[in-house]
């Protein structure tokens, strides 16, 4: 394993271009736990969550996700306070689709008139015209898909949203979207110890679709004291995060790993984790460990 000496660390994660002409560092930032328990409602120190965020920027990330049901709101609005105005390589991701009726309630809504009005709310909370990538955040099993991209194809073509992507989708979910709009990325569950999406990645590496893992860093069983992750962690002076980190960005050069967290210390440590460069043995090692 050699590590690349970077003053910005996540800058050498390299750079994936979204939609072929949004380039950002492929380690990004993901804003949902800055909200309180259960993703709702504020913090319990806002002035932290901006001095993570701030951090976050100086550490070379170029690329934050964020959602309009974290908070609701709290994170957007979070982000606006600790970023804006935003500079010009900062891509500003968010979703919108899952509404919330309480701390740990999700639930998808999918209606045309629903997703429009939060698109023009996450507009108002973050501070632009433009949103630079608009997810939906699930599919609405009760809405029509074509209803449901198709409006985020108006706010497209009204210049409201730059590129739309999707999440928690399968192959054959990613193959509809694309017929109803121009989909330049997916965010699905995705880490080293759960794979069950493989067949979406390889999809969307063929097809330069931006791959985006949630919940990236999860090890499990893995990262056991003595076990697999473990054992390479202590020979190369990494922490089983840091590892798994650096074997999503190895995976596929699509693949935009989002870890978020409320503490200065683990940013920092994630950040790091772009600088590692796994071996040949040490990706295959850590690919079978799961």
């Amino acid at each position: 394993m050699s590590t690349n000496l970077h003053a910005r660390p996540a800058a050498a994660s390299g750079t994936f271009a979204l939609g072929g002409d949004l380039p950002v560092h492929r380690l990004g930032y993901g804003a949902m736990q800055l909200t309180g328990p259960g993703v709702w409602g504020d913090p319990k120190d806002p002035d932290e969550a901006v001095r993570v965020l701030r951090r976050a920027v100086e550490l070379g990330v170029t690329f934050i996700d964020t959602a309009d049901s974290y908070g609701p709101f709290v994170s957007e609005q979070l982000i606006r306070k600790a970023l804006h105005p935003y500079a010009d390589d900062l891509v500003i991701a968010t979703k919108g689709g899952l509404t919330r009726g309480g701390p740990g309630d999700w639930r998808p809504v999918g209606r045309p008139e629903y997703l429009r009005q939060q698109t023009e709310l996450s507009l108002r909370n973050l501070g632009v015209e433009q949103i630079d990538l608009y997810q939906l955040h699930r599919i609405d099993p009760q809405v029509p898909l074509a209803d449901q991209l198709g409006e985020l194809v108006l706010l497209q073509q009204e210049g409201k949203i730059r590129h739309i992507g999707v999440s928690q989708v399968s192959v054959e979910e990613l193959r509809q979207a694309r017929e109803i709009a121009t989909i330049v990325s997916v965010q699905n569950l995705y880490n080293l110890a759960n794979r069950a999406d493989e067949d979406v990645l390889e999809y969307a590496e063929q097809e330069n679709i931006a791959f985006i893992p949630w919940f990236p860093i999860a090890t499990g069983e893995l990262a056991r004291p003595g076990g697999p992750l473990d054992a390479i962690a202590k020979e190369n002076g990494a922490t089983p995060a840091q590892l798994a980190l650096a074997w999503l960005l190895r995976r596929s050069p699509v693949v935009l790993p989002i870890p978020g967290t409320s503490s200065i210390a683990h940013l920092e440590e994630n950040a790091d984790a772009a600088r590692i460069t796994l071996t040949d043995k040490e990706f295959e090692a850590l690919s079978a460990a799961a």
